[in-house]
């Protein structure tokens, strides 16, 4: 989608003149010093009086000045397609991203935005995003903003709120200064008073100024003498006289003769064929070449002298274009870095640019997705974890809606890393879009091994096509400074595009020591919600469902016993539970309080005692003798349980 800079419109080649000066003025302060001039800056003007030579001229200036800096120029069908094709292939977030991120953009034919509702959203969403982080944009277009038919109240002010300048048609001496300029580039000799009769007429752009002048270096070109102004004036009549071309001059025949009606179906041929096929031609490859595309096949039809299905040539060559794009926006989404090959700016090589794209899908690696098991119809809801649960499930039905960042604090084991997935399952089924849901020490592997590998770029474009970003335990992060800062970074990029953010912490960002500066306001920025550890009435429902699961009934009295016992957490509760039912399934019981009992206080069954007299602090044996109460064992239900050690 990015579009090359043509080289040859720059400020120095651009006439300067009253009709154009307040636009240059201003178009420089914006290539100096893009986002703190005028922004946004919008030139309007008919079709033809330079309003693409000086957007481009701004962004060659500011390359310039800043080699650095990422320019794009692209004109509002370009921006549609582009941005239509990126939907279709569910890549619009990168196709946000990527303009996101330039310094300076440039958008020409703004006047078709009329009735494109769509499209209107997207270039609004998009110039507040570039003002919002000082960036530069400038539009230009055939009719100023407040004359753009059905355009979006909203983006009509936001383009109002900068700069709008005028160009209209210039006045007699710039067309000079265009004409002269123009013929010694093209090495044509036109005498003085031709180019000042060719500057009277007073077109309604410089670019039929341009034409003109065409067809008067072709006719000069079959002419034997210089041209006079005299010939001039009859081809811009329109004229059909007879000229005769002789040794002393071009001049109007006073007699009509052959020759002079040969010379009349030359210039009639010549302006037919090259105004024709050769002007499509040219305009043609001037289109794409300034949009950053090889034109060598249509420069290869150009040098024919009448080459057949030049409209269908044209067609073909658009076709490869636009194939093009679009596998460029895929290739975005998929490796930032590759995108920028020069095989995505040839048509010759579309095939190349296909198998590119192919290999770089077959051998990309999707980020974690949420564990399917882990859902809110099993997540257990009770006054520790009901506000928790009620944002979640909010954030789940307008994703990245207000504040795109959901922080859920908690200590280990009350629910969150199940709230999390929950919450990356419910996104994924409700807009069908790819969802990154990991923990921090996921996170910080992937990392370290991009970085290690050299291909943080890669690793980084994994996070392009995905909707929603998941993160566990961030505070695992604390002594992994880099993590933290690319982890800051992705942030930034998902709240700007509007994609939903969660993640889970141990406490609060503030009372987490070790996060950096940038991390920790970010997460206090967004919103903030705990879940505690859970009360009896939570734990006796969770005790419930999960004896239900198992044994496939629940008791009351035991569901009451485990519920009493205390618990930090919900992970607590459920190993509670899971140890009695292992148990009983292992000894062929059913679960019971007595079981549960046994396991959790360490009470062991009544069982009979040896017989003997019992006295108080001693035990009389049948056997005989006394032995202490204390070092006896009066049972052993399961030596296999028991761990015998020899005392020295």
């Amino acid at each position: 989608m990015s579009v090359g800079l043509n080289p040859r419109f720059t400020f120095d080649a651009f006439v300067v003149g009253p009709a154009n000066q307040l636009a240059v003025t201003a178009a420089r302060a914006v290539a100096e010093s893009p986002g703190s001039a005028y922004n946004p800056l919008f030139i309007s003007g008919r079709s033809g009086v330079g309003k693409t030579h000086l957007m481009m001229a701004v962004g060659q200036l500011a390359k310039t000045l800043s080699p650095a800096a990422a320019v794009d120029y692209l004109t509002l069908d370009a921006f549609q397609e582009a941005f239509f094709a990126a939907r279709a292939a569910g890549q619009s977030q990168a196709f946000r991203n990527r303009l996101g991120a330039l310094d300076l953009l440039l958008v020409d034919d703004v006047h078709y935005l009329a009735r494109l509702g769509e499209t209107q959203q997207e270039l609004l969403r998009l110039v507040q995003h570039l003002q919002s982080t000082t960036k530069q944009i400038v539009l230009a277009g055939e009719a100023a903003p407040t004359d753009i038919q059905d355009m979006d109240e909203r983006l009509r002010v936001q383009l109002d709120g900068g700069l709008v300048v005028d160009i209209t048609p210039p006045e007699f001496e710039t067309r000079l200064t265009i004409l002269q300029r123009r013929t010694a580039e093209r090495g044509a000799e036109l005498a003085p008073a031709v180019l000042e009769t060719i500057a009277g007429i007073e077109l309604e752009s410089v670019r039929e100024l341009l034409g003109f002048l065409n067809r008067v270096v072709a006719l000069q070109a079959v002419s034997e003498n210089p041209l006079t102004p005299e010939v001039v004036e009859a081809l811009m009549a329109g004229a059909r006289t007879a000229y005769t071309v002789g040794g002393t001059g071009v001049g109007p025949a006073r007699e009509p003769d052959e020759f002079a009606a040969f010379m009349t179906d030359v210039a009639e041929e010549i302006e037919h064929q090259v105004e024709a096929w050769r002007a499509r031609l040219t305009d043609g490859l001037e289109r794409w070449k300034n949009e950053g595309y090889r034109t060598a096949r249509l420069e290869q039809l150009l040098q024919q002298d009448v080459p057949v299905a030049v409209d269908q040539a044209l067609k073909e060559f658009e076709r490869d274009v636009k194939r093009l794009r679009s596998l460029e926006t895929a290739m975005e989404a998929i490796q930032p870095g590759r995108a920028e090959d020069s095989v995505f700016r040839d048509p010759e090589r579309v095939a190349e640019a296909e198998a590119m794209v192919q290999d770089a899908t077959k051998h990309r690696v999707p980020p974690p997705a949420p564990s399917a098991a882990w859902r809110f119809a099993t997540y257990v809801e009770g006054e520790a974890n009901r506000e928790a649960l009620r944002v979640a499930q909010s954030a789940t039905g307008e994703p990245g809606r207000g504040g795109s960042l959901l922080l859920i604090v908690g200590p280990t084991g009350v629910g969150k890393t199940h709230l999390l997935h929950a919450i990356g399952n419910a996104l994924s089924s409700a807009s069908q879009a790819m969802v990154a849901c990991f923990s921090a020490q996921q996170f910080q592997d992937e990392l370290e091994e991009a970085l290690s590998s050299e291909a943080p770029g890669q690793w980084l474009s994994r996070y392009q096509p995905v909707g929603a970003f998941l993160l566990d335990d961030v505070q695992l992060l604390i002594r992994e400074k880099r993590a933290q800062h690319e982890l800051a970074h992705l942030i930034t990029r998902f709240q700007a595009s509007g994609r939903q953010v969660v993640l889970t912490a141990s406490a609060p960002p503030g009372e987490i020591e070790g996060l950096q500066e940038r991390l920790a306001g970010l997460l206090e920025r967004g919103y903030v919600v705990r879940i505690d550890t859970p009360d009896r009435d939570l734990r006796r429902a969770i005790v419930a469902r999960k004896l239900e699961e198992r044994h496939g009934e629940v008791s009351g009295e035991l569901a009451d016993y485990l519920a009493a016992r205390s618990a930090n957490g919900i992970r607590a509760v459920v190993t509670m539970v899971q140890r009695v039912l292992d148990t009983a399934e292992s000894r062929g019981v059913t679960p019971s309080v007595t079981l549960a009992r046994e396991l959790i206080e360490g009470t062991q069954p009544v069982r009979p005692r040896p017989g003997g007299m019992r006295t108080s602090g001693v035990v009389i044996s049948p056997l005989g003798g006394v032995r202490s109460r204390e070092k006896m064992v009066w049972s052993w239900p399961d030596p296999g349980e028991r761990l015998i050690e020899e005392l020295y």
